[in-house]
């Protein structure tokens, strides 16, 4: 079984290495940087099973740094941020981070949600052996193999979550999810407070996958309950 390689982007020193004394008793192996200017050569070269970014970096922020990554990669990456305040966490996981934890954090929370995402990720990744892993609407085709969505078989770009509700909705045409359905079969996680978590997403995706964001033909809204996608 190969063993999960991490690689935790941080330019405070004491911090990377508080994290990677906790990682490598778990078993993980890390990569250490202080800035992300060899960020995605990083990621390919050591075969990068998940991210720990910092947001306040020189030269290239973690939000940057997350941009860069969701362009070619769709592995997790968890935020470790001194920036607190909801917006931040907001636009953080909106750009497409897995998780967001503040600092001062608890080194093991953080091997926790580590543990967490690195699962999901193996459980997401599990190959497609048969021939239903296509679904076609019309102009919008998803590979579930290739982990691709295509418009006009144009490739794109969706983060990690907007790709795992677009096929949750996708793979049961017409059937009805509510939010707490949805939150709670992406995230894995029970739901507290989560509309606003799932409007957002739902919000972003449908930007990139609808032709008229505010008509939508594919991700309709069931008011009062949840939602639903036709083909």
């Amino acid at each position: 079984m190969n063993i999960p390689h991490i690689l935790v982007v941080d330019d405070e020193k004491e911090i990377t290495d508080l994290i990677e004394i906790y990682l490598t008793q778990e078993g993980y192996q890390v990569e250490k940087r202080y800035n992300a200017l060899t960020l995605l050569d990083d990621i390919q070269n050591h075969h990068i099973d998940l991210v720990i970014l910092d947001v306040m970096m020189p030269e290239i922020d973690g939000i940057q740094a997350l941009k860069m990554i969701r362009e070619k990669y769709n592995i997790p990456v968890i935020i470790v941020s001194a920036k607190t305040a909801d917006s931040d966490k907001i636009n953080g996981l909106t750009t497409g981070a897995d998780d967001y934890i503040s600092k001062p954090f608890n080194a093991m929370e953080l091997v926790a949600r580590v543990k967490t995402q690195i699962r999901r990720a193996q459980v997401y990744n599990k190959p497609v052996h048969d021939s239903s892993y296509i679904i076609e609407a019309t102009d919008l085709i998803i590979d579930t193999q290739k982990k691709l969505v295509t418009l006009d078989g144009v490739p794109l770009a969706l983060t990690r979550i907007e790709y795992n509700i677009l096929v949750l909705l996708a793979s049961a045409p017409g059937t009805v999810f509510s939010i707490e359905d949805i939150f709670e079969k992406i995230w894995h996680e029970k739901s507290t407070n989560s509309n606003n978590t799932i409007m957002v997403h739902i919000r972003k995706l449908r930007e990139k996958i609808e032709r008229q964001p505010r008509n939508p033909r594919h991700i309709k809204t069931v008011w009062g309950i949840g939602y639903k996608f036709d083909l």
